[in-house]
């Protein structure tokens, strides 16, 4: 398993990257770095910075929006953080779900400390895409284990591409990513701590020193996958499907770009609670509502118990995981922005209020078509008896209804406003969109300095 990894890995080659892949790679760093500019002012996001701000790497990699530098792993991190916070960076959904654009912040920190031209970073990118996805066709959902894990190898073996690794370091890197590492799901149930949004950051920080150490000849316990106490023994027995290049589609053109800063369960809800918005007479009120019904598919599970923490969210990171909070914010305010997920919003008595009269059921023909397709119908009822019904199969951002590269351009500049000039905004998508030109991918990242941080109070 791990062979098939890395000789996969250490041969991959620019040359056998289609255009399409190259451009969809680049709009997904550009997605991603506006998250980073979007998520650079919260707490974690504050807290990682301060602990990278304690070493000085050599070679160093910068943390963006700041001019310090720190060790390439502890970049990675703290950029990592940032761009995790808002939930707003692309998803991946096959047996099990995942955010593979975080890969970004270990490929650019190396990328970085080693002054790598920008085909070295998309390659290793696109490289390290498509170790994350094909975690997720193949290992099945809620079985114990973050997602992270599949973050953890991706990022090993796409800065292992960037430092240069052999198939036999390569294979390393793999080995020491996997065994120290298998993170717990339990970040991602009950009610949600500042961590959730951290843990993709911590393993894109495991998988750069994995392949630094790989780099440095240290070696990884054998069979770290198949052997007696593996991989295998934790996730259960799985085999990796047809990687990206002859002839078979690199994943990095078949992941989503979310249009909503919200878990990726919740971009259909939103989607058609925003139309309902749009249908109901304006001068309904909230408490006008009699009931909303959501029919889903299988996440419909984990709303079963009522008492759950995603019926009665308390933090930002539960609330942008809660279907019924998302959907009861995007009828009342008619959008959901990263704002939608205050403290203020999310004690706003309109909204608990509309959630207790929110029902979810699961439905068995959603079930047949996701992944797929993303089916939701909501049904919303008035207390005058009108009844207003509306779905959606492909909510905006996925690969059968994508954001346009304009689209993307604009969420960036949406995300970077309270942080970078227009002029500023200008510059670094220049440079993004040219990113296979460039001779240092410090070109693009020192144009991300951003204005005095606002601290949160």
């Amino acid at each position: 398993m791990i062979e098939t990894l890395a000789e996969y890995a250490a041969g991959l080659r620019y040359k056998d990257l289609p255009p399409d892949v190259v451009h969809e790679c680049k709009r997904k760093l550009i997605d991603t770095l506006g998250c980073a500019v979007g998520g650079f002012d919260s707490q974690p996001a504050a807290i990682a910075r301060s602990l990278a701000a304690r070493s000085r790497g050599n070679p160093s990699a910068r943390v963006l929006g700041t001019r310090e530098r720190s060790t390439p792993e502890l970049a990675a991190f703290a950029n990592g953080v940032a761009m995790r916070y808002l939930d707003f960076n692309d998803a991946y959904a096959a047996r099990s779900t995942g955010h593979p654009s975080d890969v970004f912040a270990g490929v650019l920190a190396v990328a970085d400390a080693q002054r790598a031209d920008g085909r070295t970073a998309i390659l290793a990118a696109t490289l390290a895409y498509d170790a994350f996805c094909n975690f997720s066709e193949s290992v099945p959902r809620e079985i114990g284990w973050d997602h992270t894990v599949y973050g953890v190898v991706a990022c090993a073996v796409g800065a292992g591409k960037v430092l240069g690794l052999s198939r036999k370091a390569m294979g390393n890197a793999v080995s020491l990513a996997i065994i120290p590492n298998m993170a717990l799901e339990q970040t991602r149930h009950g009610e949600l701590a500042m961590w959730k949004g951290c843990a993709a950051a911590d393993a894109a920080r495991n998988g750069v020193f994995a392949a630094q150490l790989a780099s440095a000849g240290m070696t990884g316990p054998a069979q770290a996958i198949e052997g007696r106490f593996g991989m295998w023994r934790a996730l259960g027995k799985f085999e990796w499907q047809p990687f990206g290049g002859r002839g078979k589609p690199f994943r990095v053109t078949q992941t989503y770009i979310k249009a909503f800063p919200s878990v990726v369960h919740s971009q259909s809800p939103i989607t058609v609670a925003l139309d309902l918005h749009g249908r109901i007479r304006k001068e309904t009120r909230p408490g006008d509502i009699e009931s909303i019904a959501i029919e889903t598919y299988w996440v419909a599970e984990r709303y079963v118990d009522r008492t759950n923490a995603l019926w009665h969210p308390e933090t930002r990171e539960t609330a942008d995981h809660s279907i019924p909070y998302c959907v009861a914010a995007a009828l009342i305010d008619g959008r959901i922005t990263e704002k939608s997920f205050s403290g203020a919003r999310i004690r706003d008595k309109r909204i608990t209020d509309l959630i207790e009269r929110t029902a979810i059921r699961e439905n068995a023909d959603f079930n047949r078509v996701y992944p797929a397709e993303w089916p939701c119908r909501i049904e919303v009822k008035l207390k005058s008896g009108e009844t207003q019904n509306a779905e959606t199969r492909y909510f905006k951002g996925h690969v059968k209804n994508p954001l346009t590269d304009a689209e993307i351009e604009t969420k960036f500049r949406m995300l970077a406003a309270h942080a970078l000039t227009p002029a500023q905004a200008d510059k670094v998508l220049a440079a993004a969109w040219r990113l296979e030109k460039l001779k240092d991918v410090g070109e693009l990242l020192g144009l991300l300095k951003f204005r005095p941080v606002r601290r949160k109070k």
